[in-house]
């Protein structure tokens, strides 16, 4: 019986140690890389998306009725809203198309692989076969291109190419800023060969 009593003591003992040492066992192993990456999920996806923007030429009061112009339509086969985040954005996975109409209610077209809207900064992120064809002809093709909408500004520092039919030039270069209606044009390195049309 005392045999018995010494060995469930020393089970005893061997079962606390161990339990202390899982107790005491902290994790400190700082992770890098991938592992720190906290997942980020969407708090919403849309499909077939569509979004209108109108304005008004006078401000309206809550039971006013007045006529509203369009003045872009955004399109895009996914979009995911990332609003949840302490810094809001929205992502166009699959790509976008957005039409943008003048005073004259003229069509421009920017089309992108993908797209990130920033919330509160207003500024648009388009990346991936950027495309902007004005309603007049001209042409700019850029891998990246952002568009400040607060400021009505186009900027990129990426390699592009600038097509205008009108003059019959086609210019490559390298970093440029313009206005939304081509009218003023800043093209910070150009290169290769400028096509010239002949009167």
């Amino acid at each position: 019986m005392k045999q018995k009593t010494i060995y469930n003591l020393k089970y005893f003992a061997t079962v606390f140690t161990v339990a202390i040492l899982f107790i005491s066992c902290q994790d400190n192993y700082k992770r890098v890389g991938e592992e720190a990456v906290k997942p980020v999920f969407p708090q919403g996806i849309a499909q077939n998306f569509t979004l209108t923007y109108t304005e008004t030429v006078d401000e309206m009061n809550t039971e006013d009725e007045s006529d509203s112009r369009v003045i872009a339509v955004l399109s895009s086969p996914v979009t995911e809203d990332f609003d949840n985040q302490d810094f809001k954005y929205r992502t166009f996975p699959e790509g976008l198309k957005v039409d943008f109409y003048d005073e004259k209610n003229q069509k421009s077209v920017i089309t992108a692989d993908y797209g990130i809207v920033y919330s509160q900064t207003n500024l648009i992120d388009l990346q991936g076969n950027v495309i902007i064809e004005s309603h007049d002809g001209k042409k700019l093709e850029t891998p990246q291109l952002f568009y400040d909408r607060a400021n009505n500004w186009i900027f990129t520092e990426e390699t592009f190419t600038y097509t205008n039919p009108q003059d019959g030039t086609i210019m490559d270069g390298e970093g440029m800023d313009f206005n939304r209606d081509f009218t003023f044009f800043n093209a910070h390195k150009t290169y290769g060969l400028m096509t010239l049309k002949e009167e």
